[in-house]
């Protein structure tokens, strides 16, 4: 199997069977987010603890299947980390699905940046990005406490 074909597998996976998709109990940070071109909504629960650590994370939502795989990666590799981690990787993420061929950060194991990896190729498809990105945006909303819906019409 070649990358492009691992790429693929971990995409539809994730799109077909997400994780943590569903509510969380007590969150106490949360925000919605739009892609009105595509019909993509996404609504991003978090329970952060007293250290601000991500004690859990899960998404609520409908959409494509790259949408839908990457909240369901983004959930998953978020997990546990603590909140400045939280925003380096959704930086690199961001970066590396708009422009850099590769992620930089240290804070992911090898086999989760692959997992990330995956959604490089969108960027060839500039109104996929909006899909891959929504939950993204999405999150960082949801950390910084900003009752506003995240639009893709509206974000870089």
């Amino acid at each position: 199997m070649n990358l492009k074909e691992l790429y693929q597998e971990i995409i539809l996976e994730h799109g077909k069977n997400p994780r943590n998709l569903r509510k969380t109990e007590n969150f106490n940070k949360d925000a919605k987010g739009n892609n009105p071109l595509c019909g993509d909504n996404v609504h991003v629960y978090l329970k952060l603890d007293e250290n601000k650590k991500v004690h859990d994370i899960s998404f609520e939502g409908s959409g494509c299947a790259i949408s839908m795989a990457s909240a369901s990666i983004m959930t998953d590799l978020i997990k546990g980390k603590a909140e400045k981690e939280v925003k380096e990787i959704v930086e690199d993420f961001l970066s590396m699905i708009k422009e850099n061929p590769d992620l930089n950060t240290n804070l992911l194991k090898e086999d989760e940046k692959t997992k990330l990896m995956c959604l490089s190729g969108v960027k060839q498809y500039p109104m996929r990005v909006k899909c891959a990105t929504l939950s993204w945006h999405t999150l960082v909303t949801a950390i910084d406490g900003k009752n506003i819906e995240v639009n893709t019409e509206k974000t870089n």
